[in-house]
């Protein structure tokens, strides 16, 4: 895992990331619950992304596997847009192509220091004790 999460930035750039993560994963929450009120557009396909938006923007929002999902949300936008037309404009809003982009962005640059990935896979001090000499 140490290859995927290579710097957690701190301060301002941290903060930055976690407001483009909480952005874009509470866009996906938001509007990924809103498909799920409406059972009668739901169909097996249109659900199963559904969920997949549900999950992602889940992980955006608490920081976790954030490079991983990030990529598989770009990669399910652009393949509704050249696989499905007629899915991608009933998701106009939740595929948009800026949404896209903020998800390769954030696959990029990684999750930031205020995350569950930080705190799971971040750098660790070390410390060893001195063993006493007689």
């Amino acid at each position: 895992m140490q290859r995927w999460y290579r710097t957690f930035p701190r301060g301002l750039p941290g903060i930055g990331l976690l407001v483009l993560r909480i952005a874009i994963g509470a866009k996906l929450l938001i509007e990924a619950s809103a498909f799920m009120l409406d059972p009668q557009a739901l169909k097996l396909g249109v659900w199963l992304l559904v969920s997949l938006a549900l999950g992602i923007g889940a992980s955006f929002v608490l920081g976790f596997l954030t490079q991983l999902v990030a990529g598989v949300s770009a990669l399910a936008g652009v393949a509704v847009y050249f696989w499905h037309p007629a899915w991608a404009s009933a998701f106009l809003s939740l595929l948009h192509f800026d949404t896209v982009g903020v998800a390769l962005a954030i696959t990029l640059l990684g999750p930031g220091a205020i995350s569950l990935d930080a705190y799971f896979f971040g750098r660790r001090k070390i410390v060893i004790p001195r063993v006493p000499r007689f």
